[in-house]
């Protein structure tokens, strides 16, 4: 060795300077990437980012007030003006309801009952009372109470009792309700008509499959809403439906009088909505429900309404109603603290609850809808207690308010005080539960599976004669971002790139990286550089993207007993080694319910998950394409599980993807959502945050790898996979290979296949990484 020629003192030199340099070397090494600042961010930076992504959506909310009256474009010169000015709003809620169905005409009622126990409920000497159904749309029927005056009736009603109510416990005819809120009853005794619907409850009983043997705890409302919200409808809109339907058949009884509207609680809610898209109503009269509707999220899942906030409050809703009357009663709403308590065989049910709103939260809503109706000399009447107590539901003032809306004014509230007996035998509230929730799982079903044909009219049928050099999804894209994920406006903030080295290997380094979104929004990764890169070099990258609950080091770790080793196998390094660059990004999707909350908080906004993290993305991109190693035209992404998920929406969005690899996700991935008849479904488990709004009729997977095409698009798929069955799998994927195949680029549409579970397989996806980001492949050892 030349080292042997050395003297001693000569070596010991030698060691000091060779020292020297390395601490150089690793001191340079250690610096920020060229352009960055130093990342000196302490802490868990997952949580940080959750954390901020939360302030922000809280503001976004927050803001959604003062923005809403650019969608408004009230027109005060009459009312026939007003109504004109306002019936597009009106249209944009009903959808936003999912009250879409086409009703079928209600041209009688239909009563309910069996030899041994006929239709018939009850009778006194001023009214009767029969169980009926009345027809809604096909298959579906709303059932309940009908009430007939013996007399003239003095007033036509719709009577909604909340979910946790049967309508014969507010007619007296049930225990459970003291009988000063028996409200159905006291209308009866003083002259009405009424309609009084059942709703679908907070119960869990049917919620599942008793084929399949699964159920869980998620109350038949919530039951209803998951499979629902995903096809573009939801229970409110449901009973909102049923509420019309009634209508319909009490103005056949009610001639030139008006019908009124009045509920309770969830009652309360369908009543108010109902009156806002129904202008027969002629008065409405909603109790222990009106607020601001600001901490939405909070509430229970099945009133979340996608889009509500940016448009509506309470008071937005109210202006809908008006000039026809509506009351405001501030009674004790029903106290919801959350969902059926999780036990044996039955979980996975959404956090929220109900609680009675102060006075002075419901008065600062009414009187910000009086203010908007200032101008047409119509006003929301709040009634409440002395010393702004709670009173009611029905309580005497808030009655003769809406008997004067009716135009039948009444001076006293007759009160007999008495409950009514029912004279049916063995009549069971909770088998009429059973059918009504089994219906709307029915419809909603038929739903999901015509919903291939409505994509096919949506989709399919308008680009299947493209060819990849004319091929342009750029209107479906839109359609896919503004309406279904949701688009925040584009980051205007500097980047203020910052890195710091977290590691030093062989034959690469990682930096973490971080970059600024929105206020209290940062994008962070980390970046994996080969260190033989030259100067001048413009490399491909690989962005790979964890999965639920992961982080960017899961992707890169090539420990055996690591915990994201088995699922990841460590691809991210494995790829860096192969000498792409690697951006390893960090998604927001972590914390358990804290990152549920974002969607929760979201949803009311129009916007989803990721409608953040397609903009934390977007600027990813933006620094990536800037750096002299990055050829900014290969760009690709990889993403497992979630990160699959974002593999079929993110690189749909942004163009700048040069290609996506979508790993142990690909499937039906409506039917995922929607289905009750398979085990594989996620109406089975906890992940609430997973329905997107009306996504069922417009973009499966296969439509969304539509707007990946004509890049390149590549499916992962391991045999033991327990997200879907193989056969899920390779039926979606068939409409995209077709669909490139007819581009002219069957070549770039490719599915691998391997005997594995939920995991990176990594054989066929890098080779194909290789082949269409234009690097070789390394030579075989």
């Amino acid at each position: 060795m030349v080292l042997a020629h050395f003297k001693d003192a000569d070596m010991r030199s030698f060691s000091i300077c060779g020292t020297a340099l390395l601490l150089l070397i690793s001191s340079r090494a250690a610096e920020p990437l060229a352009g960055t600042a130093t990342f000196d961010q302490p802490g868990d930076l997952s949580s940080e980012m959750v954390s901020g992504i939360d302030r922000f959506l809280t503001k976004q909310t927050e803001e959604a007030v003062l923005s809403r009256p650019r969608s408004w474009q009230y027109d005060f010169a009459s009312p026939s003006a007003y109504g004109r000015s306002i019936a597009t709003n009106r249209a944009r809620l009903r959808s936003r309801l999912g009250a879409i169905d086409p009703r079928s005409p209600v041209k009688d009622l239909e009563y309910v009952g069996t030899m041994e126990s006929p239709g018939k409920v009850a009778e006194t000497e001023r009214y009767k009372v029969d169980a009926v159904r009345w027809v809604v749309f096909e298959g579906v029927y709303a059932e309940g109470l009908l009430v007939r005056p013996k007399a003239k009736p003095a007033a036509f009603l719709v009577v909604i009792p909340d979910a946790d109510q049967t309508p014969e416990q507010i007619m007296g005819l049930a225990p459970a309700v003291p009988s000063d809120r028996q409200f159905a009853r006291r209308l009866a005794e003083n002259g009405c008509m009424m309609l009084i619907p059942v709703l679908i409850s907070r119960a869990d009983t049917w919620s599942g499959n008793t084929r399949l043997g699964r159920f869980t705890n998620q109350p038949h409302r919530e039951w209803i809403y998951r499979q629902a919200f995903e096809l573009g409808r939801h229970v409110i809109g449901y009973e909102v439906q049923k509420t019309s339907a009634a209508v319909d058949w009490l103005q056949t009884q009610a001639g030139n009088k008006p019908v009124g509207v009045f509920g309770y609680g969830e009652g309360g809610l369908i009543a108010l909505y109902t009156a806002a898209i129904d202008e027969r109503i002629g008065a409405a009269l909603v109790s222990g429900y009106f607020d601001s509707r600001q901490n939405l999220w909070r509430e229970p899942i099945y009133r979340n309404v996608f889009g509500l906030l940016s448009e509506f409050g309470d008071a937005e809703i109210a202006s809908l109603i008006a000039p026809r009357q509506l009351i405001v009663e501030q009674s004790e709403s029903p106290r919801v603290d959350g969902p059926p308590q999780p036990r044996q065989g039955r979980n996975g049910a959404a956090p929220g609850k109900i609680v009675t709103p102060d006075l002075s939260s419901v008065e600062a809503e009414v009187n910000r809808a009086n203010a908007l109706l200032e101008k047409i000399k119509s006003r929301v009447e709040l009634v409440y207690g002395n010393e702004g107590r709670s009173v009611g539901p029905g309580s005497d003032a808030s009655l003769q308010a809406l008997f004067r809306a009716l135009g039948a004014p009444l001076n006293r509230i007759a009160d007999s005080g008495q409950g009514i007996a029912d004279q049916r035998a063995g009549f069971d509230a909770g088998e009429r539960q059973r059918r009504q929730v089994g219906e709307l799982v029915e419809h909603t079903q038929r739903l999901l599976r015509q919903s291939e044909e409505t994509r096919d009219r949506f989709f399919w049928s308008k680009v299947r004669n493209s060819a990849a050099t004319n091929y342009n999804p750029a209107a479906f894209r839109e359609i896919f971002w503004n309406e279904v994920i949701g688009k925040f406006p584009k980051s205007t903030l500097p980047l203020r790139p910052r890195s710091r080295l977290v590691h030093d290997e062989p034959k690469w380094r990682g930096y973490d990286v971080a970059v600024d979104v929105w206020p209290d929004v940062f994008a962070w990764g980390v970046l994996l550089l080969p260190k033989d890169l030259k100067n001048g070099e413009r490399r491909p990258v690989v962005v790979c993207q964890h999965g639920l609950e992961g982080v960017p080091e899961d992707t890169i770790t090539q420990d055996p007993k690591a915990p994201g080793f088995p699922a990841y196998k460590g691809f991210a390094s494995r790829l860096a080694e192969r000498g792409f660059v690697v951006f390893a990004p960090h998604n927001p999707y972590r914390g358990h319910d804290a990152f549920r909350v974002l969607q929760r908080k979201a949803n009311p906004l129009g916007k989803t998950l990721f409608s953040v993290i397609a903009e934390q993305h977007e600027r990813i991109l933006d620094w990536l394409s800037a750096q002299s190693f990055v050829d900014p035209n290969r760009i690709g992404f990889y993403g497992l599980s979630y990160g699959g998920k974002t593999a079929m929406r993110v690189p749909a969005l942004l163009e700048r993807y040069a290609l996506s690899i979508c790993s142990a996700d690909f499937n039906e991935w409506i039917r995922k959502n929607a289905t009750t008849e398979s085990t594989y479904s996620y109406l089975f488990t906890i992940e609430y945050e997973m329905p997107e709004f009306n996504l069922g009729p417009t973009f499966n997977y296969a439509e969304m790898a539509g707007l990946i095409a004509p890049r390149p698009f590549m499916v992962e798929r391991g045999h033991k996979d327990g997200v879907a069955p193989d056969e899920w799998v390779a039926y979606e994927f068939s409409k995209i290979r077709r669909f490139y195949d007819e581009l002219g680029v069957g070549d770039r549409a490719q599915i691998e296949f391997f005997n594995g579970p939920h995991t990176i397989n990594g054989v066929g996806t890098f080779a194909f990484l290789h082949r269409h980001l234009n690097w070789p492949e390394p030579a075989a050892r």
